[in-house]
């Protein structure tokens, strides 16, 4: 996930300085360094969030997982208990 967002907002921050760069009228050499150095740290800035994002996404799914598991064994040790109880010939 950290990859995919990095290289959405580096893309879109070169882009963008590109796009302002033609807009105005600024000079090549000058745009594409900018835009580089944009990306470069847009990339940076989205991979430490992507890498947030997977970590949060990975322990929610963790906890929804363990919660259903431990669900899962109650109810199977309730349905187990109740058979033993029953009175069946």
């Amino acid at each position: 996930m950290f990859r995919s967002f990095a290289a959405s907002l580096g893309a879109l921050a070169m882009g963008l300085v590109a796009f302002r760069g033609a807009l105005l009228g600024e000079p090549t050499g000058s745009v594409a360094l900018e835009a580089i150095t944009a990306m470069a740290v847009f990339a940076v800035v989205g991979g430490m969030a992507g890498w947030i994002a997977d970590v949060l996404v990975r322990d929610a799914v963790e906890q929804a997982f363990r919660k259903r598991v431990e669900w899962y064994r109650e109810e199977l040790s309730d349905t187990e208990l109740t058979e033993k109880g029953s009175t069946r010939d």
